[in-house]
C-alpha cells in the first residue's frame, strides 16, 4: 500500500513538479524501526479437561499471538486472526486478572464476547490482551467449546 501512495505521488509530483512534498511524504512512511529486544512473559492456557499449556510470548504480542507463535493445541482458536470478527479466542480470566488487566473491553469486544459460549463476567477475547512486563506468569482458563460468529 505504501508503495503505490508513494508511486501515485510521484505521478502527481512530475505533472506538478512538485518534488519536495513527494521527499517529505516518503520519509514520513519510512520512520520507525521495530523494537527487537523484547521482554518474555510467560502464559499458562488452562483447557476444559485440566490441560495446562505453557507458552512464552513477548511484551506487546497478544494472547492470540501467544497461541499462535507457540503452537499450542487449541482447535479453532482464533480463527479470525485477531480481526474482532469471531469470538474463537474467547478466554476465561479469574477475577485479579480481570481487574488487573490495563486495557478494558472495548464495545467492539463485549459484541463480539456476546457471542461465545460459556461467557461469564471476566470473559475477554484474547486477541484483545496485549501481553505486559507485569503480566508474567498469567493463567487463563479456555473454555470447551467455541462459537465462530462468522458462520
Amino acid at each position: 500500500m505504501a508503495f503505490n501512495i508513494l508511486r501515485t505521488g510521484h505521478r502527481i509530483g512530475k505533472i506538478l513538479n512538485v518534488k519536495s512534498a513527494i521527499h517529505s511524504t516518503q520519509r514520513v512512511l519510512t520512520v520507525g524501526q521495530p523494537v527487537l529486544n523484547k521482554k518474555e512473559v510467560e502464559v499458562t492456557f488452562v483447557k476444559a479437561n485440566g490441560d495446562r499449556l505453557k507458552a512464552k510470548g513477548k511484551v506487546g504480542d497478544s494472547l492470540l499471538d501467544v497461541v499462535i507463535n507457540s503452537n499450542l493445541d487449541l482447535d479453532g482458536f482464533g480463527a479470525c486472526e485477531g480481526t474482532l470478527t469471531c469470538s474463537t479466542c474467547h478466554l476465561i480470566c479469574s477475577q485479579e486478572t480481570y481487574d488487573s488487566l490495563p486495557n478494558k473491553p472495548s464495545e467492539e469486544e463485549l459484541d463480539m464476547l456476546d457471542l461465545a459460549y460459556e461467557l461469564t463476567d471476566t470473559s475477554r477475547l484474547g486477541c484483545q490482551i496485549i501481553l505486559t512486563e507485569d503480566m508474567d506468569g498469567l493463567t487463563v482458563k479456555v473454555p470447551a467449546t467455541i462459537n465462530d460468529a462468522r458462520s
